[in-house]
């Protein structure tokens, strides 16, 4: 039991359920609140007394960047967090999150792994939660069976994908674009490193990276910020204060074009074009991202779309997006095409990225896709899971507090000649990888 550490030792939870009910007035705007805990741990809040619910996340800097010599690592030991806790195993820990309704989620991907709860604020309700919650933060078991089954999952899970052209795809994309880096490492792992992945070196990565002072606590619920900050520091204090992840190496400019065929069974080709992109907190984020609505980003109204659905009936879809991450992340173009079309495809597709990046967009084009992008703000933020996911980002990767409030105004502001600008700076189309798999070519 987490304990305050007055001389009675009312439990922690205790104090801050004793406080429901008088949460903060509503706020016009997601105003985001932010402190540090007193091991460090990170905390961004929106107080959300609308509904009588907490929607909570913490994130660690623990992904599949920090594997090292052992991919899968940092997945399987996020997989086992709900497992096992004390003597619990994962039917008690489900059955207990049952009983009032609570969900639990866990998710590892490159840059991070998290750790989800949402419950109802109910002062009974929440504290089972919470006590559930914090154990398996504070005291997993990774017990034995557990592992095993999880390390089935996974070499299943990475045996349907060497059967997916699009898994295949993916894949090598990654390894071409990312070469060395961290970024190349796939999230499930490989076969061989998962077959000999141990207890103690999952135990031994949980207590480099899941500490406090590598955690962000995102929090968007019924709460006043009395009650948020006991919560927080009852979550974060259960930890070691430990020490950030280190800084990853950047990711590098590929030095050359280059092209790899791989033959797989099937009537349609799919194909991947690109290059590293951006990483969040980039000056030429937002020019590239509302350029990359109108390239690629926009569905059927985009300029790839265009070219290669409407015009030629190549592809049922084609697009193009960026994924920035704490260091650059790829910039992709993609489409699948019947085998014969692949190499007009391929022409049609790096044709309509160099004009584009020669010429910018038009003015309507430009218009067209800030009316689309505005009008469609809200929807991403309609809901404390969407807004929690937000203030998770926001807070990992270290954007501005008022992110939200300027995002409308700093696409609004964006101009044509910004855009062309960026992606001439940034994007370079004789300089791609390109990665094709189906039943064509040699």
């Amino acid at each position: 039991m987490i304990t305050a550490t007055k001389s009675h030792l009312v439990p922690l939870w205790g104090l801050l359920l004793l406080t429901l009910g008088f949460s903060q007035a509503a706020l016009a705007s997601p105003q985001i609140q932010h402190w540090q805990t007193s091991n460090g741990a990170r905390v961004y809040f929106v107080p959300a007394p609308e509904l009588p619910l907490l929607d909570l996340q913490l994130t660690f800097d623990a992904g599949a960047a920090r594997d090292g010599d052992h991919p899968g690592l940092a997945r399987l030991t996020n997989s086992l967090l709900t497992e096992g806790a004390d003597e619990l195993d994962a039917n008690a820990i489900a059955e207990a999150f049952e009983r009032v309704g609570a969900r639990l989620s866990s998710d590892s991907q490159r840059d991070m792994a998290t750790l989800s709860l949402r419950s109802l604020t109910e002062p009974a309700i929440l504290e089972t939660a919470l006590e559930h919650f914090a154990l398996l933060l504070h005291r997993p078991s990774f017990p034995e069976d557990a592992l095993e089954r999880q390390r089935r999952q996974m070499l299943t899970t990475l045996q349907s994908q060497r059967q997916r052209p699009g898994s295949i795809a993916n894949r090598a994309f990654n390894e071409a674009v990312f070469g060395e880096h961290p970024y190349a490492s796939p999230v499930n792992g490989n076969e061989e490193a998962l077959a000999t992945l141990t207890r103690e070196q999952i135990k031994a990565f949980h207590r480099r990276y899941y500490v406090a002072q590598n955690l962000i606590v995102a929090m968007v619920g019924d709460l006043s910020r009395s009650e948020a900050e006991t919560l927080a520091e009852g979550l974060a204090n259960g930890l070691p204060a430990g020490q950030p992840a280190p800084a990853l190496p950047k990711v590098a400019a590929l030095a050359e074009a280059s092209a790899r065929h791989i033959r797989h069974d099937t009537s349609q080709t799919h194909i991947l074009l690109g290059q590293p992109g951006v990483k969040r907190g980039d000056a030429d984020y937002f020019p590239l991202y509302v350029g990359n609505h109108i390239l690629g980003g926009g569905g059927l109204v985009s300029r790839i779309s265009e070219e290669i659905r409407e015009k030629r009936g190549l592809a049922y879809s084609a697009s193009s997006n960026f994924l920035p991450m704490r260091e650059r992340g790829p910039y992709t173009l993609r489409l699948q095409t019947r085998n014969d079309n692949t190499e007009q495809a391929i022409t049609v597709l790096r044709q309509t990225l160099q004009d584009f990046v020669s010429e910018g967009p038009s003015e309507a084009e430009l218009e067209a896709a800030k009316k689309n992008l505005i009008g469609g703000f809200a929807l991403n933020t309609d809901s404390n899971s969407k807004l929690l996911a937000y203030i998770a980002m926001i807070g990992f990767y270290g954007l501005p507090l008022d992110y939200l409030e300027g995002f409308i105004g700093q696409v609004d502001a964006i101009t044509s000649e910004q855009i062309r600008e960026a992606y001439q700076r940034r994007i370079d189309p004789q300089r791609m990888a390109l990665i094709t798999v189906g039943g064509g070519g040699e």
